[in-house]
């Protein structure tokens, strides 16, 4: 891989540390709250962590270990960054097995692009394997030679940074064009390039409708994007797979550190649940108690202990499973039951320990201004994020007890 150095598969490469980087921590904690509040991206979080190298590829563990960090002090941020680390992990990982199809990637990083997703869209819930947006081959006269995609893709994170923007779309051979063969899926990156050095600018074909007004995780700001014959040249195709295919291991690669990193937000958000959790029953006394702190409460210590024993577990799955990734252990389909398991645990029981540490705050934590009362709405974002609950069933039990006929 030109100009790029593989990183250290043991997670010995972390880009935060919560002692050393306590000032850019403490920082990025105390301008979240004002993200949320006036629904804004997260712009100079994303400036002083690019500064920081947190854009750079390193091994599954190591982005795991960040990015739950990270989320424990701003979770958006987290989340948003997500999908560029993402995209960092499938070309390492894509590497690291012998194909420097993606290497490009990686070097673009290193040069300070961003990357992003444009992948979901309404009404279609086979996320990857299929697709409602349209590609037709296009030549140089046209902005090719390579795809013009036309379509609607939602939920597009990092909507007002992004300069490298991955996304797939559907072709159909139209036999009037002399094309033959079955639908496929093409996978492939739209360059955000602008020589006036305009970082909001948008290339050709591609409209971002700033639609993002949600309940949580309101600093992503992940836009509705508009395809419009927007170009993916040649140089940028990821893969070309048969559409309906699960993919092979570009796709796998997308899987897997997707699901783990989405999985570390979640934990990291109720990581600091549990900790104001800690902090609340500590200061706060009980009249019923004597003017005692509510920390000797058997309710509010139960009630703390199931949430820390229920989050105890996260991290020796989270540490297994991208370790083996990173180690390049092959366990085959077997993966995708793995990972979607691991991300429906992380999510869950990250609402069930926010939700037991609102029981312990009380109502100080219901406050709109209470950094709990954020965690909660961040938190029920989870359920939204690939895979859902009845995938996850669906891939557990055709592991088990073989695909439906």
């Amino acid at each position: 891989m030109a100009g790029t150095q593989a990183p250290d598969a043991r997670g010995g490469d972390r880009a935060l540390d919560a002692t050393r980087d306590a000032g850019l921590l403490a920082r990025i904690r105390e301008r979240a709250p004002q993200y949320d509040r006036d629904n804004a991206f997260f712009t100079d979080d994303l400036a002083e962590l690019r500064a920081h190298g947190y854009l750079r590829p390193r091994s599954l563990t190591a982005a795991m270990r960040d990015q739950r960090l990270l989320a424990a002090h701003a979770p958006a941020t987290a989340l948003g960054l997500t999908m560029h680390l993402v995209w960092m992990g499938v070309a390492r990982d894509l590497a690291a097995a012998g194909d420097d199809s993606l290497a490009w990637v990686l070097d673009d990083a290193a040069a300070g692009e961003v990357f992003a997703f444009a992948i979901s869209e309404r009404g279609n819930d086979r996320v990857m394997s299929d697709s409602l947006t349209r590609a037709e081959r296009v030549d140089a006269a046209h902005g090719g030679p390579g795809w013009a995609l036309t379509g609607t893709k939602i939920f597009t994170t990092l909507s007002p940074a992004w300069t490298r923007l991955g996304t797939l779309a559907r072709h159909d051979p139209d036999p009037a064009r002399g094309e033959s063969g079955d639908p496929v899926i093409v996978h492939g990156f739209i360059l955000r390039d602008d020589p006036q050095g305009d970082a909001t600018a948008t290339p050709p074909g591609v409209t971002v409708t700033p639609d993002w007004d949600t309940l949580g995780m309101r600093a992503t700001q992940s836009h509705t994007t508009h395809l419009d014959q927007a170009i993916i040249r040649d140089e940028r195709v990821a893969r070309i797979l048969p559409a309906g295919s699960p993919g092979d291991q570009y796709t796998l690669a997308i899987f897997a550190n997707f699901l783990t990193l989405i999985g570390a937000v979640y934990a990291g958000i109720a990581d600091r649940a549990l900790e104001l959790a800690v902090e609340s029953a500590q200061a706060r006394t009980s009249m019923k108690l004597g003017g005692a702190p509510y920390a000797h409460d058997p309710d509010i210590r139960r009630r703390i202990a199931d949430a820390a024993i229920a989050l105890d577990a996260l991290a020796p799955q989270l540490e297994a499973v991208t370790a083996d990734r990173d180690a390049g252990v092959d366990r085959g389909l077997r993966w995708f039951r793995e990972l979607t398991g691991l991300k429906q645990r992380c999510v869950q029981t990250a609402r069930e320990v926010v939700d037991q540490c609102m029981h312990a705050v009380g109502g100080a934590g219901y406050r709109s201004v209470a950094e709990l009362s954020r965690l909660q709405r961040d938190v029920l974002a989870g359920i939204y994020h690939p895979s859902d609950p009845e995938s996850v069933q669906a891939t557990v039990a055709a592991d088990l007890l073989g695909p439906l006929p």
